[in-house]
């Protein structure tokens, strides 16, 4: 029998899944919000379905037909998790056992003081975001509980990757160094994300929450001025987060403080981090730049 991955939702990290799975000879579906997007995924051999908040998707039996996994990157909303708020019904009459994925954060744990975070600790969400993670992270839980699917949940730590990173945010003319003292932010390549997804679908854990993150836990303005010195131009000076003009959105990604474990991946996954700090991942992607430009010269 051919495997079949239904994602609801194909962003920045699931597309990767999406490509290793289909070279591998998957079939793929999955949702998108607009019609156009619909007909970019069937040129890439993507079976689209239109799906959003407020908008179910129409043929969820044609949808569902022959899945063997489920790969859910849609946040949370007002509603609570989307897909289960629409389609859970539907999911629980999938055949027992069935692998299911969900895109969590790791901002289910909240704050810890830049201390160390594991699987085991307990959910303490800092704001409104954080809080319907952990309210999704349960209703998928309790899902594969009641209706015997393998749900899996992922807590990505910041992605970067390919066009979404601190070398763009300098080139573009963006990059501020915002500092508050003893301030770390995790984050996470999104190959990783990818090689991590499918090491459980390989190994699958019914029931486990996995951290994905490298293994540097760093202060974010040290990663800006890494990034400047690659591309050999002075970094923005520092700015005091005390008195740095933020947006609400920006300023609440410093609620929260804390190093979170890998090591749960690496044990039970295998899981070998391509680039296991953001010095390794901008390097990589400074290459891709120069790659792509040329020379050096073109990308000053």
């Amino acid at each position: 029998m051919t495997n079949k991955l239904f994602c609801f939702g194909l962003g920045f990290s699931a597309r990767l899944v999406v490509r290793a799975l289909q070279a591998e000879g998957w079939k793929i579906a999955g949702t998108t919000r607009s019609t156009d997007k619909a007909e970019q995924l069937k040129s890439e051999g993507i079976e689209p379905f239109i799906f959003a908040d407020d908008q179910p998707i129409a043929d969820i039996a044609s949808a569902l037909d022959g899945v063997t996994h489920v790969l859910s990157s849609a946040p949370p909303g007002g509603q609570g998790d989307p897909v289960i708020h629409h389609h859970g019904g539907d999911l629980a009459s999938l055949p027992a056992g069935t692998w299911i994925g969900y895109l969590s954060t790791t901002g289910v744990y909240g704050d810890w003081g830049g201390a160390e975070v594991t699987e085991e600790d307990d959910l303490l969400p800092s704001g409104k975001r954080g809080r319907r993670r952990v309210a999704a992270e349960k209703a998928w839980f309790d899902l594969g509980r009641r209706h015997d699917l393998c749900v899996q949940s992922f807590r990505l730590a910041g992605i970067y990757g390919p066009g979404r990173n601190a070398l763009e945010t300098v080139r573009s003319g963006r990059a501020r160094r915002i500092v508050k003292p003893g301030q770390v932010f995790s984050r996470i390549h999104v190959e990783d994300i990818a090689q991590t997804v499918l090491a459980s679908i390989k190994k699958p854990n019914c029931g486990a929450a996995y951290n994905v993150c490298d293994d540097d836990a760093a202060p974010p303005q040290d990663v800006i001025a890494h990034a400047c010195g690659l591309l050999g131009v002075d970094p923005p000076p520092e700015q005091d987060f005390a008195t740095a003009k933020l947006s609400p959105m920006a300023a609440s990604f410093y609620e929260d403080n804390k190093r979170v474990s890998n090591a749960r991946i690496k044990q039970e996954l295998g899981v070998k981090l391509r680039y296991p700090d953001y010095r390794a991942g901008l390097m990589a992607l400074y290459d891709e730049i120069l790659d792509e430009a040329g020379t050096k010269d073109a990308i000053d």
